[in-house]
């Protein structure tokens, strides 16, 4: 299945802003953003979106879905 991964502030860094990939059936947000690489990096992941919606990582995905990955945001 092709999938669309949309990534924000600093996980474009070395990576991508969109990009379709394709994955097999049955595959989870949680295997998409450990491909990544995203929880090794030092900014942990904040907000997980699909179709727009925010979603437990363990959700699965399905064709022509858009994953949107938000890295945790400080400040005041």
């Amino acid at each position: 299945m092709t999938i669309t991964v949309k990534l924000f502030a600093q996980y474009r860094e070395g990576r991508f802003k969109e990009e379709q990939r394709a994955y097999p059936e049955g595959t989870c947000a949680k295997e998409v953003v450990t491909e990544l690489g995203i929880y090794e990096g030092r900014f942990p992941l904040g907000v997980l979106m699909l179709n727009g919606r925010h979603q437990p990582e363990e959700v699965e995905l399905e064709e022509g879905d858009i994953l949107s990955l938000f890295p945790k945001v400080g400040g005041g």
